[in-house]
């Protein structure tokens, strides 16, 4: 079993506190808000199994730093063919990043405290989602960005908001500001920037006074069909993203 002391101080873009069995997972980068990049790729996957395999953890809080949750959006420029390690790594860590967050068996709250440009399927995935005012849901890494989304938000999106939206949602590069994604059912609450993460800390609370195995066994029970779509697809669309990056140019030699 994983021991707390061991690993909650591990990670360079992840700051961990826990209270009463209550574990507070914040994203950061050097204490600002979180840039994302293959730091935060790998060490995301790993941290979610460590949580995972800690059974001392009864409820899980994930959030962000400052004013973004993650971010930022890539600049405007010419891309290049990655090479094939990358990519290994890539499709690696990309599995991992999303089946270890859904191996975690207890109940996940984000408190979405800003814009979520990157990785935006993460707080989607937690059992509640809690929005800041301030905050919009976008896919600016993907498809905008010369790469075919296929590394979970082809998955989430249209699983929660259909089809045929999330479809425009990821071909146009939308941003979908917090009381749109409220209507569209892929946020639960909307609330005041400063008062999002301690509503995550209330409700957790709240739960936290239910026996653990039912706690757990009610996430496993709610949890089961998204960890078999992501189990059945995920492998094979980031290897479409993978072949897909394969068309672009080689990179200018030093």
């Amino acid at each position: 079993m994983a021991k707390f002391e061991e690993y909650s101080t591990k990670y360079k873009t992840i700051k961990m506190e826990r209270r009463d069995g209550i574990l507070q997972m914040t994203l950061h980068t050097e204490g600002k808000e979180l840039q994302w990049g293959f730091l935060p790729h790998g060490e995301l996957p790993q941290a979610f199994q460590n949580v995972a395999d800690d059974k001392e953890n009864r409820i899980v809080i994930l959030t962000g730093t400052g004013n973004e949750f993650s971010g930022p959006k890539p600049v405007a420029g010419p891309r290049y063919k990655w090479p094939i390690m990358d990519w290994d790594r890539t499709c690696r860590e990309g599995r991992a990043l999303l089946l270890n967050m859904l191996n975690i068996e207890v109940p996940m709250i984000s408190a979405v405290n800003g814009p979520a440009m990157r990785h935006s399927e993460l707080p989607l995935l937690c059992d509640i989602v809690l929005a800041s005012e301030t905050a919009l849901f976008e896919d600016s890494g993907h498809f905008e960005n010369g790469l075919v989304p296929g590394d979970g938000v082809n998955i989430v999106y249209p699983l929660l908001m259909g089809l045929n939206r999330a479809r425009y949602f990821l071909f146009t590069g939308q941003s979908i500001p917090a009381r749109e994604a409220k209507e569209l059912g892929l946020v639960n609450e909307v609330l005041p920037q400063g008062k999002v993460l301690a509503r995550a800390w209330e409700l957790a609370q709240k739960m936290a006074q239910h026996p653990t195995l039912h706690l757990r066994h009610t996430r496993m029970v709610l949890t089961e069909d998204l960890r078999r779509r992501l189990q059945e697809h995920l492998g094979y669309s980031l290897i479409l993203e993978a072949m897909a990056n394969q068309e672009r140019p080689e990179p200018p030699k030093a």
